[in-house]
């Protein structure tokens, strides 16, 4: 049984020219119940669509928000020393969107960790999009999510957040 589901990572960031291109990170986190057993599904692609790495893991039981924003710290991590300047975010998330570009208020305790992680991962580049997308523009990563799910009720793969941290991932609204 591995720990938590699986990551990949390759290549260059550097144009033929030199000149640093956009990174482009995709994310979804996905819950069966709300709470209940939760995954994150996470890819990192160049400008022309050639994956650099992937994420998908098994978080245990947490809110579909709490995975939503697991995954895309996730990718954040594995993508950060791919050494891009340029960072566009993908999700579908729209709470998620409005939060980490400062629209909506972080009022959710167990989010606000979350979401002040995700801003310091992002702090290094030089230019940052945050973009809401379809669902349907996401398909990829809700996939990666949902197989981690799969895989973890089966005991494939162990959870990533254990049963301590289960109350700290709670909804909690002020």
């Amino acid at each position: 049984m591995s720990d938590g589901g699986r990551e990949k990572v390759s290549s260059s960031s550097e144009a033929s020219s030199g000149e640093k291109r956009w990174l482009v990170v995709m994310s979804d986190g996905a819950s069966s119940g709300n709470p209940g057993p939760a995954g994150i599904g996470g890819l990192a692609l160049d400008e022309e669509g050639n994956v650099l790495a992937e994420v998908s893991r098994y978080l245990g039981r947490a809110t579909n928000n709490v995975a939503e924003y697991h995954a895309l710290i996730a990718i954040l991590e594995q993508a950060r020393e791919l050494g891009f300047e340029n960072l566009k975010i993908l999700t579908d998330s729209e709470l998620l969107t409005k939060q980490v570009i400062g629209g909506f208020k972080v009022k959710s305790k167990s989010l606000r960790p979350l979401v002040a992680k995700i801003k310091s991962l992002i702090e290094g580049y030089s230019e940052v999009l945050v973009q809401h997308v379809p669902r349907e523009s996401n398909v990829a990563c809700d996939r990666l999510a949902r197989a981690a799910i799969r895989d973890g009720l089966a005991g494939k793969i162990k959870p990533v957040l254990d049963d301590e941290e289960e109350t700290l991932f709670q909804e909690v609204v002020e």
